[in-house]
């Protein structure tokens, strides 16, 4: 179901957004900034985001050119992606950090990612990997969180994504912790949807717990808050 690679994350996940062109410092930023639009936001949203971004900003997308932005230049620069104007005030902040204590570089260990305002386990352990070629853990994000449990591969139902990883991270070889996130996103963006899931042309449905009515999961209708 994911062997043609089709699914938006495939074409515009937040490894796409690294700038060749430029440094790498500027490559391993734009990962980051992406990775912090893409929170509760659709990658097709994120990718027009980022396009702006690289273009309309004066000079391209840098921490010091992004320092420079006005505010509400950024904000209609990101908009809509979700809760722009929170994001606004997180990357000026985070371009901030990374200006005077990493030498405009991101940080290179997953502690020092956490500590950056509006990043959290997954974007980090997500940023490590990409930008860093480093596997440090399993970046589960909605689609992952949701699938695992409707596939019962927890040993309980788990009420966040962080709960997830470490779940899945006990018994799941470590080999496969790179490839998991983008084959269990695409396979949220296309087949097992939030709200409607295509169970009935899901080969998986024979074997899944939620395809057969055994798992009842909370209901994603339930108003969202910034998940990082």
């Amino acid at each position: 179901m994911r062997k043609n690679r089709d699914a938006p994350v495939d074409v515009m996940g937040c490894e796409k957004h690294g700038d060749f062109i430029g440094t790498e410092k500027d490559r391993r930023f734009h990962i980051l900034v992406s990775l912090m639009l893409s929170s509760q936001t659709r990658d097709q949203v994120t990718d027009a985001a980022m396009r702006k971004l690289k273009t309309d900003i004066p000079g391209g997308l840098t921490v010091e050119n992004l320092l420079k932005l006005d505010d509400g230049v950024l904000g209609k620069l990101i908009y809509p992606v979700g809760f722009w104007k929170k994001k606004v005030l997180y990357l000026k902040r985070v371009a901030e950090i990374l200006r005077d204590q990493y030498d405009g570089d991101i940080p290179q260990d997953l502690a020092g990612l956490c500590m950056l305002p509006g990043v959290g386990p997954k974007m980090a352990h997500l940023c490590m990997d990409i930008a860093w070629g480093s596997l440090t853990g399993i970046g589960v994000d909605t689609h992952v969180h949701r699938i695992a449990n409707r596939l019962g591969w927890t040993p309980k139902v788990t009420k966040v994504p962080e709960e997830t990883r470490k779940a899945l991270e006990e018994w799941m070889p470590r080999d496969l912790w790179r490839e998991i996130n983008w084959l269990l996103v695409g396979f949220g963006q296309q087949i097992c949807l939030p709200i409607g899931p295509k169970c009935g042309s899901c080969l998986n449905a024979t074997i899944c717990p939620y395809a057969k009515g055994e798992v009842k999961l909370e209901s994603p209708r339930k108003k969202k808050k910034l998940v990082e």
